[in-house]
């Protein structure tokens, strides 16, 4: 079967990856919630030790670095008071790097993110990784995409579970991974296999 011309080709869009350097990195989500517990990630140790070989090339380079997490509230698995809603410590901002809180999975809703980037001067380029996958990942490529950046998403560097599809089957965290990642590099960014796609240029 042959696939059909995304919307990027179709729109004019290119897929060139960006130099780290010039780029602004914005890590979604790296919790403990996602390694412990009710909402543990497949895959979520393999992903994190990607993004700390991201996060250390970034610096390196002198790239922007940008955090967000999530915030459920108090007695939530999501309790950025707490030690299960707090950034994995493999990933934990350095000082000065800003820490951008968010209450919907796109992280530019109700957020101060658009107002550090233009604090950062930071351009265009945006790379993404995080958790999960198909949530806060591809809502926020989304609208990244909409504001006129431009996302490149790191797939090794994020994460999701299994989920029950509306029918009743499984969709496994692989299937539902990668859905999630085409469904990104149609339209709203570029998506690149490995960490070393990036830290290579």
């Amino acid at each position: 079967m042959t696939p059909s011309k995304s919307l990027r080709a179709v729109s004019g869009l290119d897929n060139h990856l960006p130099r780290l350097a010039e780029s602004t990195l914005i890590f979604i989500d790296f919790q403990n919630t996602y390694t412990q517990g009710v909402m543990a990630l497949e895959g979520a140790d393999k992903a994190l030790a990607a993004a700390a070989r991201l996060l250390a090339a970034a610096r390196a380079a002198g790239t922007r670095v940008i955090h967000v997490m999530h915030d459920g509230g108090a007695g939530s698995p999501y309790d950025i008071r707490a030690e299960i809603g707090a950034i994995c410590a493999e990933v934990a901002p350095a000082k000065g790097e800003p820490v951008v809180v968010k209450q919907v999975p796109n992280s530019f809703h109700g957020t101060d993110l658009e107002k550090t980037l233009r604090e950062l001067n930071a351009g265009k380029e945006l790379v993404l990784a995080g958790f999960m996958t198909h949530m806060c990942v591809a809502f926020t490529a989304q609208g990244a995409f909409n504001l006129g950046y431009r996302p490149t998403i790191v797939a090794e560097a994020t994460a999701t579970r299994s989920l029950a599809a509306p029918d009743g089957s499984v969709v496994s965290a692989a299937t539902l991974k990668t859905s999630a990642l085409t469904t990104i590099s149609d339209l709203f960014g570029v998506v690149t296999p490995s960490v070393n796609d990036l830290t290579s240029k």
